[in-house]
């Protein structure tokens, strides 16, 4: 059974920084390419970071010198760390495969940023 366990969120003030963290099992982790997506209130889900099985990783740009997407493949972990954050940046964070599978979506774990 895959699963996909989300931690980390928060409530942060502008410029702050949070560090998320996935937990994955269920899937071959070492050949996935692993990203973070987000979901703001009345907003359609979107792609945040992504993180080759290689290593090769991208941002959205509304992220990008932010944003820093990373994996552990011992611990089938992947983090992103969020700095300088905004409050567009308020949203549900997820991760999961990419392409994103949709019977992978967890819980989520809520970011806020407001002062």
């Amino acid at each position: 059974q895959v699963q996909f366990v989300e931690s980390g969120g928060g409530l942060v003030q502008p410029g702050g920084s949070l560090r998320l963290s996935c937990a994955a099992s269920g899937i071959r982790f070492s050949i996935s390419h692993m990203a973070w997506y987000r979901q703001a209130p009345g907003k359609q889900r979107e792609r945040v970071a992504i993180c080759t099985s290689g290593g090769s990783t991208n941002y959205v740009d509304s992220v990008k010198g932010r944003f820093t997407i990373s994996r552990d493949n011992a611990k089938n972990t992947v983090v992103l760390q969020m700095n300088s954050l905004k409050p567009e940046d308020t949203a549900i964070y997820y991760c999961n495969t990419l392409p994103s599978n949709p019977n992978y979506w967890g819980q989520g774990t809520q970011v806020t940023v407001s002062s």
